[in-house]
């Protein structure tokens, strides 16, 4: 039986409890173990407190971030509130004021095009939200009315940061505290569509009118070195999302999209794979065979692509002699390119060999 992955909470639940349990401490006189949190869907997630201690205006609570089964570099990172409570709360106001600020490995927001402008800390709408609705259960439950200062701290935010893209869609000095339900689902889509989408927006806030897509660090570094002018905005990793991606682009108005990527990616891209996750390689082999057939490149070339084990193999059994396959991958990349964009953006597709050399210029004549 196949295991169930478990789920996990974002950094924004994280900071949502940090601040709970630090308004909670002050309040009550006592650290609390954990607290309950209302997530963005409307369920609730009981979170244990990692550490709480006074300060000198205030308290300070930490949790730590636990991903699940999700591959994420926030995983085990100390997520942090300190907290102070000024009395007395505004009278006219309906429901407590809180203040929310970004601390030490917080990122703070440098580029246009992202939920919140230039300036502010890197804490999502949504987290905020999280945030406030927490304080304000912790006053309710002492009928205690305040205004709350929480600025909300990552200990290790900016060592973080450094493995995530966050400097490239203008974030800088420490992690963003994200989270659009709360929970983090393992291999979540949502989460990397997500960034993808940021990416494009901060491209378009930028001026930028075209982009070039890559599927991973390795192709976007070669085409990095391609076009070595371009603004760093221009160049956005959107994994195996090759459907939602095209969708993007178009819904940020953007005029031109490049796919620069290695021939596995390409092969699935021609096939109109929505998706282009590694599995089921035989079929894009066989793809390739059958078209190899149409190109008149002969049964045994045919036979011995249906063989190989890897489209690498077969991108190698086929270079240099038979480039006319090579292009008709990239000329299938550009129209399914097309279908997903509805025939919205200019698309152009570069494939790469395994050494970084352009192997397929759409806008080329091979």
């Amino acid at each position: 039986m196949k295991k169930r992955l478990k789920t996990g909470f974002t950094t924004g639940t994280a900071a949502a409890a940090a601040a709970k349990g630090a308004v909670r401490f002050l309040l009550e006189g006592r650290p609390p173990a954990e607290v309950s949190v209302a997530l963005l869907t409307g369920d609730r997630m009981t979170i244990p407190i990692h550490s709480c201690r006074r300060t000198v205006d205030g308290a300070a609570c930490s949790v730590i971030k636990d991903a699940g089964d999700d591959p994420d570099v926030t995983h085990g990172a100390e997520i942090g509130a300190r907290v102070v409570l000024r009395t007395p709360a505004q009278p006219e106001a309906g429901s407590p004021e809180v203040i929310i600020s970004g601390g030490g490995g917080v990122g703070r927001i440098t580029k246009p095009g992202l939920e919140l402008p230039p300036g502010e800390p890197a804490i999502n709408p949504g987290p905020r939200r999280m945030i406030a609705q927490a304080v304000g259960e912790a006053l309710a439950a002492q009928a205690a009315k305040c205004t709350v200062a929480v600025d909300i701290f990552v200990p290790r935010g900016e060592e973080i940061a450094r493995k995530t893209l966050n400097a490239r869609l203008g974030i800088v000095g420490g992690i963003s505290i994200l989270g659009t339900t709360g929970i983090v689902r393992p291999m979540s889509h949502d989460a990397f569509t997500a960034t993808i989408a940021a990416g494009l927006s901060v491209a378009k806030a930028c001026g930028l009118d075209r982009v070039v897509l890559s599927t991973g660090r390795r192709s976007e570094r070669f085409a990095q070195r391609r076009w070595p002018l371009w603004p760093e905005e221009s160049f956005v990793q959107v994994g195996d999302f090759f459907q939602r991606s095209l969708e993007l682009a178009v819904e940020n108005g953007l005029a031109q999209v490049i796919l620069a990527v290695f021939f596995g990616k390409a092969l699935k891209m021609a096939q109109g794979s929505p998706h282009t996750h590694a599995a089921r390689s035989e079929l894009s082999l066989a793809a390739l065979a059958d078209w190899s057939l149409e190109h008149r490149c002969g049964p045994a070339l045919a036979e011995a692509i249906r063989s190989c084990n890897t489209a690498r193999e077969a991108f190698a059994l086929i270079t240099p002699t038979h480039q006319t396959l090579v292009a008709e991958v990239g000329r299938r990349v550009v129209a399914a390119a097309a279908r997903f964009a509805g025939g919205a953006v200019k698309i152009q597709s570069v494939i790469f060999d395994y050494e970084g050399q352009v192997a397929f210029d759409s806008e080329k004549k091979f």
